[in-house]
């Protein structure tokens, strides 16, 4: 029958991998069948990060929403992904200078699959000729935070986060490419 989320809908098998210091890590475009693949990291990085922070009715939303696979129906088809062992573990969305989205499978967290999918994009930006890049994290993730201070990244504002309906803060984070 497989996992399950609250709603009951069915969600792809989380693999933990053993994590080794030098990992083989192909970085490429996301494909269609990637889409499970994707939700799954979505719903893990829902669970781990933003779900303890939220309210019950908004975390309600997510699932009755689908919102991971709305949101991969919508871009997932610009989508970077991080393969490892081959199995999709991460990925980044950009849009312009504007960074979406930055997801690791936690059982991969801080092993470099997020700092090498941000430099890829830092890289694209740069070679389309922007600036800076942008970002946005939330004041709960001091994890995130640290991340992209540790990357380059400079809070240039703080305001009301208004997709959770949960009384949080954004920080935006901006960072020179020249």
């Amino acid at each position: 029958m497989g996992r399950r989320d609250p709603i009951g809908h069915a969600i792809a098998e989380v693999y933990a991998l053993p994590v080794r210091s030098k990992l083989n890590i192909l970085l490429r475009r996301s494909r269609p069948t990637d889409a499970s693949a994707l939700r799954s990291i979505l719903y893990d990085t829902f669970e781990s990060t933003w779900r303890p922070n939220i309210t019950p009715a908004a975390a309600r939303a997510f699932y009755e929403e689908e919102r991971p696979s709305r949101y991969i129906a919508k871009r997932g088809n610009v989508f970077w992904v991080a393969e490892c062992d081959a199995n999709v573990v991460g990925f980044i969305d950009w849009d312009g200078d504007f960074i979406n989205a930055l997801h690791v499978r936690g059982s991969h967290a801080r092993c470099g699959l997020g700092r090498s999918l941000l430099g890829h994009a830092e890289e694209e930006i740069r070679k389309a000729g922007l600036p800076c890049v942008r970002l946005e994290t939330d004041t709960f993730n001091a994890a995130s935070q640290s991340f992209y201070a540790g990357l380059g990244y400079q809070e240039a504002d703080r305001y009301p986060d208004t997709e959770w309906s949960s009384d949080l803060t954004t920080i935006l984070f901006i960072k020179s490419l020249s």
